[in-house]
């Protein structure tokens, strides 16, 4: 038997090595068509490709998608793939829903852009509200930009610099939000891009959960908002603790923070995201990626009595540039996609089919982790689904972090995809879309099954 120091999450290195090995091969034996188009011309691109999480991939070189179309792609060597990264839940509906490529086609005729709104901006907002909740909306193209116009918000209104943010979070790429703990003291995450500034002079960290590392922050006076998303993902997945999102609550109230929920990922919680289904009262609310079936959209509002505060600041400020908005942020074509995600997409009949696949995939995993005894766990909110290479559950962000196995999961994401099903790249997220079928759950859980069967022999 190997001893535990030859181990990675349980499983002998040198077995996932031989696995590793062989799966990129086999990988890339199979996909003559897409190595010679990208040496062909991927060469203009920075690295070779044309954004550079690209290459997070695991896999020995990029996919070059085809089509892809409900819950399936299919590649330029003709490989069908059952996809349940669905563009990192930018497609959590699946690939181009028909209400929304109607929608597409239809706006395409009459323009794709004026700086003005539509009647159906005002549809959406009236949606919007509907959907998740009584705020007063702004537009943007990501959530990223979303929540730096948040941010600003938090701040004008407050007079106060700080936003505090959980360790391990992921807000997109505000740079506000790019800090870490370390030996209980904030600090810049290591490798940043062409960092300069000092991020700990605007963000404080906390740990997810710690509601006493919570408040030992907020009691300088210097924080404007408190940021958080419902579930922490974008790592090893962590559910909130009970008691955990009322108590964010209370406390930014006590001190006159504000609170923003960032619902990106976690929309995939039920109708209404995670903020509508467990009752939450942010001051804030920030959703993107999947709210308009895939068109580059995020929205944000602000509750009724913040949106009175920042209007008496607004009419005071002094004239010029507010630093929020970009030119193509509510654009006729985001709101012909909205319009039709909101009011024929994102239904509480297709959230119904997506959690009843996600608890299928999740019973799987978990009996499959079983079955071999690996010290892994399986954990789920909604429609969203991780198999953890650790034991669980995890309580913040720095368990999160040691709990994350690149080397296990680079292996494994590349032995699925040889076997027909795509995972996120970033870590192991899986989606179920509503046009995810039972077949492509079961196939997931066999090829888990296989290549477990293979490490924990």
């Amino acid at each position: 038997m190997p001893r535990q120091t030859d181990r990675i999450a349980g499983v002998p290195k040198s077995r996932l090595q031989d696995l590793a090995t062989r799966e990129a091969k086999r990988f890339a034996r199979a996909r003559p068509e897409t190595r010679a188009a990208l040496e062909l011309g991927a060469g203009a691109f920075l690295d070779s490709v044309p954004m550079h999480w690209m290459k997070d991939w695991p896999m020995p070189f990029p996919l070059l998608v085809r089509e892809a179309k409900g819950a399936r792609l299919t590649d330029i060597d003709g490989f069908g793939i059952d996809d349940f990264c669905l563009g990192d839940t930018g497609s959590m509906f699946g690939h181009s829903p028909k209400p929304v490529a109607k929608a597409i086609r239809k706006q395409a005729r009459i323009g794709l852009t004026y700086m003005l709104p539509t009647e159906a901006a005002l549809e959406a907002g009236a949606l919007l509200t509907k959907r998740f909740g009584d705020f007063r909306w702004q537009i943007a193209t990501t959530a990223t930009d979303a929540n730096r116009f948040a941010l600003r918000v938090a701040r004008a209104v407050t007079g106060r610099p700080k936003v505090l943010v959980f360790n391990g979070c992921y807000h997109g790429t505000v740079d506000d939000t790019m800090v870490a703990l370390k030996d209980g003291k904030t600090i810049p995450r290591p490798g940043l891009v062409g960092q300069v500034a000092d991020l700990t002079r605007t963000a404080v960290a906390a740990e997810f959960n710690d509601l006493a590392s919570v408040e030992e922050a907020l009691r300088s006076g210097e924080v404007a908002a408190i940021l958080t998303e419902p579930v922490m993902t974008n790592s090893c997945m962590v559910l909130p603790e009970p008691g955990f999102h009322d108590g964010l609550r209370e406390l930014a109230t006590r001190y006159g923070a504000l609170l923003i929920i960032d619902e990106t990922h976690t929309i995939s919680s039920g109708l209404g995201g995670y903020t509508r289904v467990h009752g939450l009262s942010p001051d804030i609310f920030v959703v993107g990626k999947c709210v308009a079936g895939g068109m580059p959209t995020a929205v944000w509002g602000l509750s009724p009595k913040l949106a009175e505060a920042f209007a008496s600041y607004d009419a005071a400020r002094a004239p010029g540039h507010s630093g929020m908005g970009t030119t193509l942020s509510a654009n006729p074509m985001q709101f012909a996609c909205l319009t039709a995600t909101l009011s024929e997409v994102m239904t509480r009949e297709a959230y119904a089919r997506m959690e009843k696949g996600a608890a299928r995939l999740e019973k799987g995993l978990a009996a499959v982790i079983a079955k071999h005894k690996a010290p892994w766990h399986v954990v789920r909110v909604g429609a969203r689904v991780e198999f953890i290479c650790a034991p669980g559950p995890l309580k913040n962000g720095s368990e999160a972090a040691q709990a994350h196995q690149p080397e296990v999961e680079a292996a494994i994401h590349t032995a699925l995809l040889n076997r027909g099903c795509l995972i996120a790249p970033f870590h192991n997220m899986m989606l179920v879309s509503p046009a995810t079928k039972k077949r492509q759950i079961d196939r997931l859980i066999a090829a888990f099954d296989e290549i477990l069967t293979e490490l924990f022999a």
